[in-house]
């Protein structure tokens, strides 16, 4: 009887397991674009009137895979954020240099530097003209609460973008 009721639940875990991966096949993969060309995305946030979210990450970090997995990733899937944020990822420890506003040249992780983004994941939201548009979001305290921060720092930039006028 014990050999049967362990095979029964044997059976059981398995075609529980293999559901989940067979569900998780249907999810489709979303990439966060990676920051380029803050220069182009600048045209494209003052055309549409966007903010731009750059999300400063490093993949040594937890959290930033948190970050990306639990919010960035299901806002990009979603699509409720096309009209609302333009969305950027710029993972600092790859010491990639990319066009900045003015068309220079800058290391990611001088551009961290720059934004005060010292510890990963921090993520900031910009203006076309590469001004700050709400508090920065620095590291995670509390991941229940993650995803209410993360909306009000757009809404907060959005309206900001939107009542200067920025054309």
């Amino acid at each position: 009887m014990l050999v049967k009721n362990f095979l029964l639940l044997f059976i059981l875990s398995f075609s529980v397991a293999a559901y989940v991966i067979a569900a998780t096949d249907d999810i489709p993969e979303v990439n966060i674009i990676p920051l380029s060309d803050l220069q182009q995305d600048a045209l494209l946030s003052k055309s549409k009137k966007l903010p731009i979210l750059i999300a400063f990450t490093a993949d040594y970090c937890h959290y930033c895979e948190v970050i990306k997995d639990e919010f960035l990733k299901p806002m990009i899937l979603s699509g409720d954020y096309t009209d609302k944020v333009l969305i950027r990822e710029a993972e600092v420890n790859s010491y990639t240099n990319i066009r900045g506003f003015s068309g220079e040249q800058i290391g990611l992780d001088n551009l961290a530097v720059q934004y005060r983004a010292t510890m990963t994941p921090t993520i900031i939201l910009l203006g076309p003209e590469g001004e700050l548009l709400a508090e920065r979001l620095v590291g995670v305290t509390t991941v229940d609460f993650y995803g209410g921060y993360l909306d009000n720092a757009i809404d907060a930039a959005l309206a900001q973008l939107r009542k200067t006028g920025k054309d």
